[in-house]
Order: structure tokens, then sequence, then C-alpha cells
């Protein structure tokens, strides 16, 4: 039994050894996302384009306003400020906001959600690019192959 116990517990170690220390956030915020186009999709043949992303933003402002709150109250709080850092996160709280506009006009012009994979990957894209073209981040040609599969899954979905 503890041979069993201690062939788990090494197989378990080599697991985590072998993954990036982000690896589980990546598993939630894919996961999050998910059910967020669902929950969009959902939400777009009951309310207003206008109306449905402010509550979505609105609902997620108070979250992320939550988290803060967990942070301070328990003595974690480690949140650093500069104003170039507030400047690019107001600018990507525009690309949020319009994008959760666009995904309810896209449902509620008859999209399917099963075109959104395929969406979010153009958009990946673009961040693989911007990656390579503007932080340095390594090439390969599996980086580029995916990249080119991106762009042509976007071509695929015109009808």
């Amino acid at each position: 039994m503890r041979a069993l116990v201690l062939a788990s517990s090494l197989a378990a170690a080599n697991i985590r050894n072998c993954m990036a220390p982000w690896f589980w956030y990546a598993v939630a915020a894919a996961v999050l996302y998910g059910a967020h186009q669902i929950f969009t999709r959902l939400a777009s043949e009951h309310i207003g384009d206008g109306v449905g992303g402010f509550v979505v933003e609105g609902i997620a402002a108070l979250s992320i306003l939550g988290y803060l709150g967990f942070l301070w109250f328990t003595g974690r709080w480690e949140q650093k400020f500069s104003w170039v850092g507030f400047n690019y996160s107001a600018l990507t709280g525009i690309c949020v906001g319009a994008g959760t506009i666009a995904f309810f006009l896209l449902f509620q012009r008859g999209g399917p959600l099963s075109a959104v994979p395929a969406i979010l990957a153009g958009g990946a894209a673009i961040m693989a690019v911007a990656g390579i073209l503007f932080f340095q981040e390594p090439t390969s040609w599996q980086r580029l192959l995916g990249i080119a599969l991106a762009i042509a899954g976007l071509f695929l979905l015109r009808r």
C-alpha cells in the first residue's frame, strides 16, 4: 500500500513538474470564457445588445471588485499601479466591451455558437502575431501553422 501511495505521489509530482506554473489558470480561463459565450448566446435572445453588454460588463466589474475586497481583507493585497498600466487596462476594457456587443449582435443575427471557437482562434492568431512581432516571443513552424489555420478557420465561417 505504501508503494502505491509513493508511486502515486511521484506521478503527481512528475505531472506538476511537466506543466507550466500558469497551466491551471489557462484551464480556468478557457472554461470561464467558454461559459461566457454560452451564456451570451442564451441571453442574446432575451436582451438588447447594449443592455446585455452593460449587464455583462457591470457584473464583471462587481466580480473583480469582490476579488479586490477579498485580497484586501485577507492581507494579500499586492496590487501595483501605474498610469501606463491604467491606460492599457482602459484600452482592454474598450476592446472587451465592444467585443461583448459584437458577440451579442452576432448571436442576435443568427450566428451559431459553434462559430465562436473559430472567431476566438482568429483573435488568438492576432495575439500570436503580436507576441512574435512586438514581444520577441519565439517563433516556430508549429506556431506559424497555428496562425495560418486560425485565419483559414475564419474564412471557412463566411457562409
